[in-house]
């Protein structure tokens, strides 16, 4: 699920009285109640604002784990707040990307395809936080902060244990377009360079001077599960899909098979980010 998938955020809010951030937010407000806590007081104890407290329980704001559990302690909740925790975690994704980002957080291997923007799974903090400042219409910066926050932590899936699968081919044209500047653009080349030293990962570009190419109906992430499913995930325009039906997965694997026949090797990528590296 890279940025083609996930620039179509348009920044949406969560209104009040909505979701699973109204949900946890009637709780909180029960617990701070039955425990005769004023919303300032709960917020001295947990290091908010009472009117950052308001907006936890009004469902506005997402709440930070660490909140949660602290909240939890002090609101003496016996763990009810404690779970909801995964549940709002999910709220950091637009509603599109929710179950995506479950599947991928399960996945035993990805595969992805990208053709815009370095894939989130790679993303530097400051490059994530460039796509998601230069998206229009304009987002405001607390939800790009929400963003940037939910993308860095999907890479947790670097440190999972057993450690996934994972492998990429991307467009050489994403790895010439300097978004968020220069500095960002090489801090990015050099992120790419460091993930794909991991033993787990595997990394490839699709060379501008290709004259076949498996991949022009657009990009696309493979998963499969610990059960041996496999599932795909599409995103154009934001029309987002996860595919199950076992005919359009497996045309998409095999589509993905001739993609990185068609790249560059790993070494052969390797040496090439380093040479852009090196002319700028």
């Amino acid at each position: 699920m890279d940025d083609q998938q996930e620039l179509s955020e348009r920044g949406e809010e969560y209104e009040p009285g909505s979701g699973i951030l109204y949900v946890f937010g009637q709780q909180l407000k029960l617990c701070r109640v039955r425990k005769g806590m004023e919303r300032a007081e709960l917020g001295s104890l947990t290091g908010y604002s009472a009117s950052t407290i308001a907006s936890f329980e009004q469902g506005r704001r997402i709440p930070p784990e660490r909140f949660i559990d602290k909240a939890d302690d002090v609101l003496d909740a016996g763990g009810v707040l404690r779970a909801s925790k995964e549940e709002v975690a999910r709220a950091r994704y637009p509603a599109f990307f929710r179950d995506a980002a479950r599947l991928e957080a399960q996945a035993v291997e990805l595969h992805v395809y990208a053709t815009q923007a370095v894939p989130g799974l790679l993303q530097t903090v400051e490059y994530a936080r460039a796509v998601f400042e230069m998206w229009r219409p304009l987002v405001d910066e607390e939800i790009v902060e929400q963003r940037v926050a939910a993308r860095m932590a999907r890479q947790d899936v670097y440190t999972r244990r057993p450690v996934p699968h994972l492998s990429f081919v991307i467009e050489e044209s994403v790895l010439h377009r300097p978004l968020g500047g220069e500095d960002v653009w090489r801090g990015q080349l050099e992120q790419i360079l460091l993930v794909g030293q991991k033993r787990s990962v595997t990394m490839q570009v699709m060379p501008l001077h290709r004259e076949d190419h498996a991949g022009l109906a657009g990009p696309f992430t493979l998963i499969e599960e610990r059960e041996g499913r496999r599932i795909a995930y599409t995103e154009v325009q934001g029309d987002s899909r996860v595919h199950t039906e076992r005919g359009k997965v497996r045309g998409l694997e095999a589509a993905y098979g001739i993609l990185r026949a068609q790249a560059l090797t790993p070494e052969e990528t390797f040496a090439l980010i380093e040479k852009l590296l090196g002319e700028r």
